[in-house]
């Protein structure tokens, strides 16, 4: 199948004040077979989201009025729109603005200038790692008070819900599957990130610390292996001491 038919249904939404970029990303995203919402006022972001329910939003960081890691926030905390994979672009390359925009939500950062080649393929891979998880067999993964319901696409820690982004859903679910085996930074992004180059690993550490902020008193489960990576745990150390 190629890119454009597999792309048909797939809603992008682009926000950023600059029109030449939202023109110039319409142009590519349409030529794949995307179907594109652009918007050049940060102030309706939210509200044509509601509307347009995209599948996936470009957004800009450096906006007049109301800036994208607000807008993120905001899509985060909506019933509707907080599991939404979004992409920042941004003219901040520095490591702590990249930092920022992944612990606000983000799926992915991009700096400007960018390769719209790439921008597009970034889209097309976060959209692809979302539908394979959703196309998975239905089940759920529990360990400790965590339980992971794919068929609902939801965790609960101690029966009460934790609304997780696309990607800490699915990093969270590769730990619980492969409990107890350490998985190094490198196999995490190829494997939830789809990343077959080398890329900075420090997002890895970045989601990571995200989703143990959200496990609350279960985020011990989470192991790090100094130098190498993650590991979820066979069992609690709280349990084995207690044992």
């Amino acid at each position: 199948m190629s890119d454009s038919a597999s792309a048909q249904a797939k809603k992008i939404l682009v926000i950023d004040d600059e029109v030449d970029v939202t023109e110039l990303l319409a142009y590519a995203l349409r030529a794949k077979g995307f179907v594109v919402e652009t918007l050049n006022d940060p102030n309706r972001g939210v509200g044509v989201a509601r509307t347009f329910l995209p599948d996936l939003v470009v957004l800009d960081v450096m906006m007049p009025e109301l800036g994208g890691i607000q807008i993120c926030r905001m899509l985060r905390a909506d019933a509707k729109l907080g599991k939404v994979p979004v992409i920042f672009l941004t003219a901040r390359a520095e490591e702590a603005d990249r930092i920022q925009g992944l612990e606000t939500g983000a799926d992915d950062y991009v700096t400007k200038p960018f390769s719209t080649k790439e921008l597009v393929l970034r889209i097309q891979t976060i959209l692809r790692r979302v539908g394979d998880g959703a196309a998975e067999a239905p089940r759920r993964i529990s360990a400790g008070r965590i339980e992971v319901d794919d068929e609902r696409h939801a965790v609960t820690v101690a029966g009460k819900p934790v609304e997780l982004t696309a990607t800490e859903f699915k990093l969270l679910r590769l730990l619980m599957e492969r409990r107890g085996r350490v998985q190094t930074r490198e196999h995490l992004l190829i494997n939830v990130w789809n990343y077959e180059t080398e890329i900075e690993t420090r997002t890895v550490d970045t989601h990571v610390r995200r989703l143990r902020e959200k496990l609350g008193s279960e985020a011990d489960w989470i192991e790090t292996i100094r130098g190498v990576g993650y590991r979820f745990a066979e069992r609690r150390a709280v349990e084995s001491a207690d044992a």
